[in-house]
């Protein structure tokens, strides 16, 4: 199907504009980032090919520009975008691991820009070292808690592969109030005890709302063992 089939809301451009990128799927993503196909291929398609290709955006942001080329339809000049796309995000990425998370606050500072002007509930993971600088960060669930059923695992073998010593946890609640509910008292219970089997601390877990932020950690509602954050 081409773009302009698609119904004006169902757009991967008016979608980022309404509802924002955690929404879209990584070939909506690439589809904006490549702007446009060609003759015989849609754009969608394009984005489709090019993970069908490599495999995982991993590979996909590794590929060389002669690789890239390979791909039907991807020329010199969606092969640059998509290299240079990449590299900021790892330019990012790199600044970010820079960061001392040490308190809640810097924790909010870091994540907040991305959860607050979410309109659906967001699960953040920020993965610290041994100093409690940032290892790595993401998005690991959309929705709502309820909706998402998040099980331990699936947070803690990000946290395993980047090798982190310890783990925050974070989420939206697009309502604004902050305010922990039973079903965030009872996943943090659960993930704390999983952290403490395979040997990764949960630090914190951040609510964060339009009226500001809680954290499970100044609040004493995370029992630790750590005697500094």
């Amino acid at each position: 199907m081409s773009m302009k089939a698609l119904p004006p809301r169902e757009r991967p451009r008016e979608r980022l504009s309404r509802y924002g990128t955690e929404v879209l799927s990584a070939i909506e993503l690439l589809a904006i980032l490549l702007g446009s196909g060609t003759p015989d291929r849609t754009v969608l398609q394009l984005a489709a090919g090019l993970l069908e290709t490599f495999g995982s955006l991993q590979a996909l942001a590794s590929a060389s520009l002669s690789e890239l080329q390979q791909v039907k339809g991807i020329g010199q000049a969606k092969a640059i975008q998509i290299q240079a796309a990449f590299a900021l995000s790892r330019r990012i990425e790199e600044t970010a691991h820079e960061s001392l998370v040490d308190e809640p606050e810097k924790v909010y500072q870091l994540i907040q820009p991305q959860l607050t002007r979410s309109e659906v509930e967001l699960l953040v993971v920020v993965l610290r070292d041994v100093q409690r600088k940032c290892l790595h960060q993401e998005v690991i669930g959309k929705g709502t808690l309820t909706e998402l059923l998040i099980h331990p695992r699936e947070i803690f073998h990000t946290a395993i592969r980047h090798r982190a010593h310890s783990v925050i946890i974070a989420h939206n609640h697009p309502s604004g109030k902050p305010h922990p509910s039973a079903k965030d008292l009872e996943m943090t219970r659960l993930l704390a005890q999983a952290g403490a089997v395979v040997g990764i601390e949960l630090s914190d877990h951040l609510i964060i709302g339009k009226e500001g932020y809680v954290s499970f950690y100044k609040a004493g509602l995370l029992r630790k063992g750590a005697t500094h954050y």
